[in-house]
């Protein structure tokens, strides 16, 4: 089985990072005049950020349900491998969504770089 953990523990820290950014970067800004009202957009940023590390613990939740279910299997706990099954199947569509959204996020990220101003 992948140690899909180290991955989602990465993407976590990734996050992480551009809160401390955002936060550092309008500590910064907090002293120079404003053309703009961008108090609502960071705003918006925080609160995207922070459902996306939600998502991304829930998804880290689910893996780790998935290889306790896996163990219990194996060392005889629980016979009901309909169960393991399931929770292994959602574990991977979870993770397998994460890993699209990300993508998405790396393609916009790039775009914008590549805009001429």
């Amino acid at each position: 089985m992948v140690n899909i953990n180290a991955n989602v523990n990465g993407i976590q820290n990734a996050m992480k990072g551009i809160l401390e950014q955002n936060s550092t970067q309008s500590k910064i800004n907090s002293g120079l005049p404003r053309i703009e009202n961008s108090d609502s957009k960071k705003t918006g940023f925080n609160n995207t950020v922070k459902a996306i590390n939600n998502y991304i613990s829930d998804v880290d939740k689910l893996q780790e349900s998935s290889d306790m279910s896996i163990k219990d299997l194996l060392s005889g706990k629980n016979e009901d491998i309909t169960s393991v099954v399931s929770a292994v199947a959602k574990a991977d569509i979870s993770f397998k969504l994460l890993v699209g959204v990300r993508n998405k996020l790396i393609e916009a990220y790039k775009q914008t770089m590549n805009m001429q101003l």
